[in-house]
Parts: structure tokens; C-alpha cells; sequence
């Protein structure tokens, strides 16, 4: 068998659950037995012929870009971005829209259908009339070399340093922009992952769609005194002068191991330590480490879907099951007769029972708890609830706590999830309490990105 590079030509079969190409490709092994080789071959689409280099071909599985594309499926087109094929914040940006939309389509029905469910119980895909600069979060990651940007596709150690980003918005962008340029005028250095030394770390950028306010948290792993005072200035000075929507600017003291936006000490440099924003009427406060939906004209539509699909009424008890920060438990809230939010983030429910305060919401309870222990003790001091509402994280809800709300018994369920596979997963479980599945409307939040959200209800057979 060869050991050095093999070029061929290779028909994409499907995607794997990262948005990339997969191949395969039958060879004889030094037997002269048959041997399957399995290809990822990222940027490519169903059903295309494209030409590939495989180093190693005598592995069963690699990874390799496609050199050539012989055969172009119907829904190829040019990738905008000039940093698409390096940077790994977006995948199919070489995918049109529509064709994205039916692969998350397809996507979802698959998941349930793979738990027996009946696939045609899942709508079309809603998607955005304008797909781009919808985020209002980016969190960006400095090089050793102080260049900022975002990580590289399959690469967490690269850093693809950058000029744009076209799924963030302009001021988001120019404010980032603006950052970079003070670290290079200042010759500031990047945090190195191995060696684990170095002062910068990441970037955060929030924006309020609504209200326009803008957050910036520099994450470093020293504070902003003694030698960095002065180039800290300088940073102040050119964000009040040329960003007065910069609200927040945080500096973000940070020497753990983990690459995650996380802070031993804030030191507020200008403004509050939050940004306000709105959804649905209500005013939100927002922290640098609150979880808010990142798309929030798609979010809007999440709330309207889960609102309109379960029909919540002023006589009735509802239950919100991961509830963060409240940014469904307040909407809900003034459509029934009580709300509980259960969450196991101390944070965010300090967090949403200001929420609901500062939106005059008086029929609210909130407790910080683990999901399936505070089930019980809601029950226990709240009753019995008609609605039961769920948000879970994208590895899903899991059985004990679908099982626990199986037998809590409520009238009808809304489930909202981040991911087909585990959502279908937990559905499942609800089948021997008496539960059916009524709809699931998928919605896309991620354009660009294999990522899909969707809403679905259940309801309680008497």
C-alpha cells in the first residue's frame, strides 16, 4: 500500500453532524482484501464529484479539502466572506439559504423519525428574509502574536486573524476592529494555550439590537494596573470618542487553564457592568456571562411560536424548565395565572427575578435548582401545573427529568431545543406517561451553520 499522498476523485454521499462532506471509497489493503476508506471533506455538498488529495490513504478515516470540485451540486454558490474557507465560525456559507433550510428540514425529521415518530409532524424550516449580521454576541480569541480573530475550522490552536465578519453586526465589527488595532499600536501579546503564558485572551462583544447599547470585555490574565494603565487608558479613551453605544466596557481578569470567557475579577472601565435589551416588550438586563438567544429576530419568533402552539390561558399554572433569565417565563407570565422558572444557575435566576421586576411581573416564583429536584419542590409549594415549558441545553433535558415530568402529569408540554438528536431522544421518553406529539416547527437561528432550534408541543392523552 502507498504511504504518500494519493489524489481521486470522490462523490460526497452525505454530511456529518458537522456540516461537512463524507466519502467513501473501497481499496484492496496489503492483503489485497478489501478496506473501506472514509473521507471528510469539509465545504462540499450532496451529491458533488469533487477531486481530493489523501495523505495516508491506507488509514480508514481522514480529513482533506477538496482540491477541485468536478461536479457542482445545483445549489453551490460563491461564499461571500473572504476568510470562509480558513475560519470556522461559519460552514456553509458556499450553500445557498434555501438549501440550507431543507437540509435542517430534513435534519429534524430525521431525528424523530430515527425515535418513531411520524416525520410529516415537522414543518418547513422558518428561516431569516436577510441571513447575515444577525448575531448580537461574538466572542473573539487572540494569538500568541496579539492578532485577534476567530479560531480555524477543526482547529482550536489556530487563530484566523480578521478583517470582517459578516454574521456580526457592523458596529459590533468596527468596534472589534478598533480593538485589535489599539492591541497592535501597543504591541500587546496573546495568550499562548500551551504554554499557557501570555496577556490576552478574548474578546466579547454584545449588542442590544433594541436599544443599540453595546458591551466590550477585554478577558486578559492580569489586571489592568501598573504597565498596562497606560495603553488601558488609551483604550478607554478611543472607545468613548468614537463608540458612545459602548455602554460596558469591562476589563476581565482570567488565569485559568479552560479557554472559556469566565472571570475571577471585573474591573469596570466605563459605563454599567450590563447592557439592556428588550424581546417582546420586556426589558432584559445583561450581564457579560447572561445567556441570551444570539439571534434575537428568530428568538422573537421562537417566543411568538411557543406561545402560539401551547395556548396558554389565565386560568392555568405553568411550569418554565430551564428558565435562564426569564426570556420566555416573562412573556408567558402575563398569559397565565402563575409562572414558576426553575434554573440551576444562581446567576441567571437572580438575574430573571430582576427581570421581572423591573417589567412590573408580580405572578412570578423562581428558584435556583438542579431540574428534576426542583420539579418536586415546585410541585410541592406551587401545585399542580396545566402548562410545562422546557429550554434545555443542546445535550437535552435527559430521562430522570423527562421521566419526572411524565409523572407530574401537566395538560399539555412545550418543548424548545437547540438540538434535533437529543429533543427526539427525550420526547421518546414521554410516550408511556400518555403524551403525543402534536407539531414541531423547526426554526433557524444559525444561518450558515449546520446549528437549527425548533418548538414543539405535546399533549397528555386523558
Amino acid at each position: 500500500m502507498p504511504t504518500t499522498n494519493e489524489e481521486m476523485v470522490v462523490s460526497i454521499h452525505g454530511l456529518d453532524k458537522k456540516g461537512s462532506g463524507q466519502a467513501e471509497v473501497w481499496r484492496e489493503n496489503e492483503l489485497g482484501n478489501p478496506k473501506k476508506l472514509r473521507l471528510i471533506v469539509p465545504q462540499t455538498l450532496p451529491g458533488e464529484k469533487v477531486r481530493v488529495t489523501v495523505d495516508h490513504p491506507e488509514k480508514k478515516r481522514r480529513k482533506t479539502m477538496p482540491d477541485e470540485i468536478v461536479e457542482a451540486h445545483p445549489e453551490r454558490t460563491e461564499a461571500p466572506c473572504p476568510h470562509f474557507e480558513r475560519c470556522g465560525g461559519c460552514v456553509w456559507q458556499h450553500w445557498t439559504y434555501k438549501g440550507q433550510l431543507k437540509e435542517k428540514t430534513k435534519h429534524v425529521r430525521d431525528a424523530i423519525e430515527a425515535e418513531g415518530f411520524d416525520p410529516a409532524l415537522v414543518r418547513d424550516t422558518i428561516g431569516m428574509d436577510e441571513p447575515w449580521q444577525y448575531r448580537n454576541k461574538m466572542e473573539f480569541t487572540f494569538a500568541p502574536d496579539g492578532s485577534m480573530g476567530l479560531h480555524e475550522q477543526g482547529n482550536f490552536r489556530k487563530v484566523i486573524s480578521l478583517e470582517t465578519c459578516l454574521i456580526a453586526s457592523e458596529q459590533m465589527v468596527e468596534a472589534a476592529m478598533e480593538v485589535a488595532g489599539w492591541v497592535k499600536d501597543h504591541e500587546l501579546g496573546g495568550y499562548n494555550k500551551d504554554t499557557h503564558e501570555g496577556l490576552l485572551r478574548h474578546l466579547m462583544v454584545r449588542q442590544s439590537f433594541a436599544t443599540g447599547e453595546l458591551m466590550l470585555a477585554v478577558f486578559s490574565t492580569k489586571g489592568p494596573e501598573g504597565e498596562l494603565q497606560s495603553a488601558v487608558d488609551d483604550l478607554k479613551a478611543r472607545v468613548e470618542k468614537k463608540f458612545p453605544h459602548v455602554k460596558s466596557l469591562l476589563w476581565m481578569e482570567n488565569t485559568d487553564w479552560a479557554d472559556r470567557t469566565q472571570a475571577e475579577k471585573i474591573h469596570l472601565l466605563a459605563g454599567r457592568d450590563y447592557i439592556i435589551d428588550e424581546m417582546d416588550g420586556y426589558r432584559f438586563r445583561l450581564w457579560f456571562d447572561t445567556f441570551f438567544q444570539t439571534n434575537p429576530v428568530q428568538a422573537q419568533k421562537l417566543v411568538d411560536l411557543a406561545v402560539e402552539m401551547s395556548q396558554p390561558k389565565k386560568s392555568e399554572k405553568m411550569i418554565d424548565l430551564f428558565c435562564g433569565v426569564g426570556t420566555f417565563s416573562l412573556p408567558f407570565a402575563n398569559r397565565v395565572g402563575e409562572l414558576a422558572g426553575i434554573e440551576i444557575v444562581e446567576s441567571s435566576i437572580e438575574s430573571a427575578k430582576r427581570n421581572a421586576e423591573d417589567n412590573g411581573i408580580t405572578n412570578t416564583y423562581f428558584l435556583a435548582k438542579d431540574a428534576r429536584k426542583g420539579i418536586d419542590q415546585v410541585l410541592e409549594s406551587f401545585g399542580h401545573p396545566e402548562l410545562l415549558m422546557l429550554d434545555p441545553p443542546r445535550s437535552g433535558a435527559g430521562g430522570k427529568v423527562m421521566r419526572r415530568i411524565g409523572r407530574s402529569q401537566p395538560e399539555r408540554i412545550v418543548y424548545v431545543s437547540c438540538n434535533p438528536d437529543t429533543f427526539a431522544t427525550d420526547i421518546k421518553e414521554l410516550e408511556p406517561f400518555g403524551y403525543t406529539l402534536d407539531a414541531v416547527q423547526p426554526v433557524d437561528l444559525f444561518p450558515h451553520t449546520v446549528h437549527v432550534e425548533c418548538v414543539a408541543t405535546l399533549t397528555l392523552n386523558k
